[in-house]
């Protein structure tokens, strides 16, 4: 049986990304509990619906996961539904916040560049011919 840490790397790699002695050892794990097997299936949809940008389809994610008598799942699903717009619009948005965090740390650099000598309309001269 292998550690829980490992089990858990397996369950989050892509299946098509796991070394052939890898899905050996998933499929004994998943046979050995069946709770776990349920769990990876709902964790495998999720990770589809994020990165096919299908964001319209969490309720239906959301209510397999009710039907399943997985406690944890369940509160994180519940959890979802508090702000379900922005959780839609968050699985459906190309846009992520690591390009909004870009533009930040660009807008950072520039001014830093400046600093001591510049003032706020050098500046963002300099941040708007940099776009």
């Amino acid at each position: 049986m292998p550690r829980p840490r490992r089990a858990l790397r397996w369950v989050m790699t892509h299946p098509d990304r796991l070394r052939p002695h890898e899905v050996v050892g998933l499929k004994a794990v998943r046979a050995a509990c069946p709770e776990l097997d349920t769990a990876v299936e709902h964790v495998r949809t999720f990770a589809v619906l994020m990165h096919e940008r299908r964001g319209q389809d969490i309720l239906d994610w959301i209510e397999q996961v009710h039907t399943s008598d997985l406690p944890s799942l369940q509160q994180f699903a519940r959890g979802l539904l508090h702000d379900q717009d922005a959780v839609v619009a968050g699985l459906s948005s190309t846009w992520s916040s690591g390009q909004v965090e870009g533009q930040v740390t660009r807008v950072k650099l520039i001014k830093r560049a400046g600093y001591g000598r510049a003032k706020l309309d050098l500046l963002r001269t300099r941040i708007l011919l940099r776009t």
